[in-house]
């Protein structure tokens, strides 16, 4: 069995994280939650949990992201693959082992956990998410030839090949920026369709009118970006 280990980002879920970890599959080898700051018990609450929990006081999806990375980069023995995973409970943790099987199975090296329309709880993506996705995968897919339908943080990755992406957005613009520059070195993904249902409590993200703006933003200028290199 290959080893996998877990990056969870989480900002104030103190509700949800311990639901998340409780579901991961037994053969994760390490669960790491970075706490991004927050200011609830989600830090105890994964702690409580069996996780490794990790601080960033820097704000932003990218930068609790590159925490975990680092963290696991200290480590004597690395992994063979990353998987990264939201603390609100929308996804299905318990599909980890959908989402790695192709890596491990096919010799793949990149899988996104495709939130498709059929398997969605409704509401569990607003109109804006929605929109989002569909314009910066068209983007994609005219610009680079991609086939990515969605933007999903429910994602696998071989550890070296996370390393050769050289990883840097710090906030917005993580997802988006993994998959562009996983065309650009042209590694081997494909999607795997999860479910996907409401969150527990209020994205930080897709729940403000500014949270939308800047992600959409932040999507949008990682694409063409890209598209001039």
């Amino acid at each position: 069995m290959p080893s996998i280990k877990v990056i969870i980002p989480a900002y104030n879920e103190e509700d949800s994280i311990a639901k998340v970890i409780n579901d991961i599959p037994k053969s994760v080898e390490e669960v790491i939650v970075v706490s991004n700051n927050s200011t609830d018990a989600t830090e105890t609450n994964a702690k409580n949990a069996g996780a490794t929990v990790l601080s960033e006081t820097r704000k932003g999806y990218g930068y609790a992201c590159l925490k975990g990375m680092d963290y696991v980069a200290q480590q004597k023995l690395q992994p063979d693959i990353i998987v990264f995973l939201d603390g609100d409970y929308s996804d299905y943790p318990e599909e980890l082992t959908k989402i790695v099987a192709p890596i491990v199975k096919d010799n793949l090296d990149f899988v996104i956990g495709a939130r498709v329309k059929r398997l969605r709880e409704q509401g569990a993506m607003t109109p804006q998410q929605v929109f989002g996705n569909w314009l910066a995968c068209f983007l994609m897919k005219l610009m680079f030839g991609a086939k990515f339908t969605d933007l999903g943080p429910f994602r696998a990755i071989k550890y070296d090949k996370l390393l050769a992406l050289q990883m840097e957005d710090k906030t917005y613009g993580w997802t988006v920026e993994m998959q562009l520059k996983a065309l650009k070195q042209k590694l081997s993904y494909t999607e795997i369709p999860v479910n996907y249902r409401n969150r527990i409590g209020i994205s930080k993200v897709s729940g403000t009118v500014k949270g939308s703006v800047m992600a959409g933003i932040k999507i949008l200028g990682w694409i063409f970006k890209y598209s001039f290199k």
